[in-house]
């Protein structure tokens, strides 16, 4: 889940109506990636990225991989965030020119064209119409030089031929109590989503989807995060009703819901 709508401040919605990711990172969550930090290590990795890449974030949300991408000195970074405060908050851990966020949409973003080496964003296309999910993959390929890397973490309904009919049962479900809509993929619709628009996928990795389970969390947020997000968690009866009905359902749904990487690359041949 994403946190590129956030508030970080303490206007908005009620917790009762408030979308989930909000109230998660409200509580004190921090990492709301559905495959976890582990598999954000995991995406960084197969992204390569180096001291010589111009490296573009979609959402960065708190910007807690934002920092991870930074410890690798890219070249260049630069965010494009949609929600002004949360940009806010992730300025404070960059540095020089070389390092900014922009105020900008994933889908257009206004950077040139070709002027990076390396794409990625996380937990923002699951909550996508298929039109905007395929916009915002064609920004990507547009940013990138032939040969750079898209990367995304995301939702994934599993198996590939999992029926129809409940892939929407389950995206009714999850929208209903994360109050926001939700509309996942399976691997193999991930995969078409980056092929169909001229990546060849280079890795691909599954991994539970954890989010909410307590050792997830207190390997996500270490022992002091995740104890701070179950004492902000039990003094309010709201958000605690809240919290648990989005564990419940993820855990309804586990049979047939995961998280996924995957990184493409841009083929030489594609145009922007």
């Amino acid at each position: 889940m994403s946190t590129s709508h956030l508030a970080l401040k303490e206007s908005g919605p009620p917790p009762e109506k408030m979308p989930g990711h909000w109230l998660l990172a409200r509580l004190g969550k921090r990492v709301l990636r559905p495959g976890g930090l582990e598999l954000t290590q995991r995406l960084l990795e197969a992204l390569r990225i180096g001291p010589s890449d111009e490296v573009v974030e979609f959402a960065p949300g708190l910007g807690v991989t934002a920092k991870l991408t930074l410890g690798r000195h890219p070249r260049r970074y630069t965010a494009v965030e949609r929600d002004p405060v949360a940009a806010e908050q992730v300025r404070r851990l960059l540095a020089g020119p070389d390092q900014r966020c922009v105020i900008g949409f994933a889908e257009e973003s206004g950077l040139p064209a070709g002027s990076a080496t390396v794409v990625y964003g996380e937990a923002m296309l699951s909550m996508q119409l298929p039109t905007t999910k395929d916009r915002i993959v064609a920004e990507a390929a547009r940013l990138l030089q032939p040969g750079g890397r898209y990367g995304l973490h995301e939702l994934c309904l599993i198996p590939d031929d999992l029926d129809e009919a409940v892939a929407k049962a389950i995206a009714r479900d999850l929208s209903e109590h994360i109050h926001v809509g939700v509309q996942p993929l399976s691997a193999a619709g991930w995969r078409a989503l980056l092929e169909s628009r001229r990546f060849e996928v280079l890795a691909e990795v599954l991994a539970p989807m954890h989010l909410l389970e307590p050792w997830r969390v207190f390997r996500d947020e270490g022992w002091w995060g995740a104890a701070r997000f179950l004492l902000n968690v039990l003094r309010s009866p709201t958000a605690r009703r809240r919290v648990r009905s989005m564990q419940q359902v993820f855990r309804r749904h586990r049979e047939h819901l995961a998280a996924i990487m995957l990184v493409g690359r841009k083929r030489e041949e594609s145009s922007p």
